[in-house]
């Protein structure tokens, strides 16, 4: 049967662009690009950070288990064959925590923000089931999944384009997480839902400093001069300029 087309209100997830390039060049076992594929999915459903995705969601992954399965065919091998040349290819990390039982493990994007977070579980000398909650400097058992700004935008303001995909992405790296989500429900609260009315926010925000109210933390100043010279470094380039202009081109 004929695929009808994609709808209006399609979503969309944001895939690298070297999976288009060299990556689909070389990748030739089907098995592999169809975990591929879907994988980057199943990553950016994760509401935690880092976004990992544990081996049993992949196997019991209905889309995967039909695209790979057939007569004769172990669809949950293929699966895990997939993900094998995949971490082998170095697509995906492959985590498996020390105190995990036989079997668990779970697979991540392999990103700067991804490799990092990778690493500092993998060093922390604490139990495994700390590690797993390891997204940042510090440790915070009572770390609860929180939306990353793909969710926050498609809940809050609607569907989301591939022109914008790659805006949002810059803005999650540029700012912190707290701002983003206070710029979104200022947006909600507000009646005024779009993604300039929010970036409007954290521009200013990040010129002029944000006071949170709350007590015993380091000055706004300090902590917006960091993160912004963490997105240079990482990037080559401040997202947006004084002008209120992004860097390369007009908003």
């Amino acid at each position: 049967m004929a695929f009808a087309g994609f709808s209006r209100d399609t979503a969309y997830t944001p895939v690298p662009n070297q999976l288009f390039g060299p990556l689909l060049a070389e990748i030739e076992d089907m098995a592999e690009l169809k975990v591929t594929l879907r994988g980057i999915w199943l990553c950016h459903r994760q509401r935690g950070l880092p976004r990992m995705t544990p081996l049993a969601e992949f196997i019991r992954d209905r889309a995967l288990l039909r695209g790979l399965g057939g007569p004769g065919v172990d669809a949950a091998a293929e699966v895990k064959k997939g993900l094998r040349l995949a971490v082998a290819r170095g697509t995906f990390l492959q985590y498996r925590p020390q105190s995990a039982g036989a079997g668990e493990e779970f697979y991540l994007l392999n990103t700067d923000h991804d490799r990092r977070a990778l690493e500092k579980m993998r060093g922390r000398r604490i139990p495994d089931a700390e590690a797993d909650l390891v997204v940042g400097e510090d440790l915070n058992p009572d770390l609860s999944p929180r939306p990353n700004i793909f969710t926050l935008y498609e809940e809050n303001i609607g569907m989301l384009s591939p022109m914008l995909a790659e805006e949002l992405k810059d803005a999650e790296d540029a700012y912190p997480e707290e701002w983003l989500q206070e710029a979104f429900a200022i947006s909600v609260r507000e009646n005024k839902r779009s993604w300039r009315y929010i970036s409007g926010i954290l521009r200013r925000w990040a010129a002029e400093g944000r006071d949170n109210g709350k007590p015993g933390r380091h000055p706004q100043e300090d902590s917006r001069q960091r993160y912004l010279e963490e997105y240079q470094r990482r990037r080559g380039r401040l997202p947006w300029d004084n002008t209120g202009n992004r860097a390369g081109g007009q908003r």
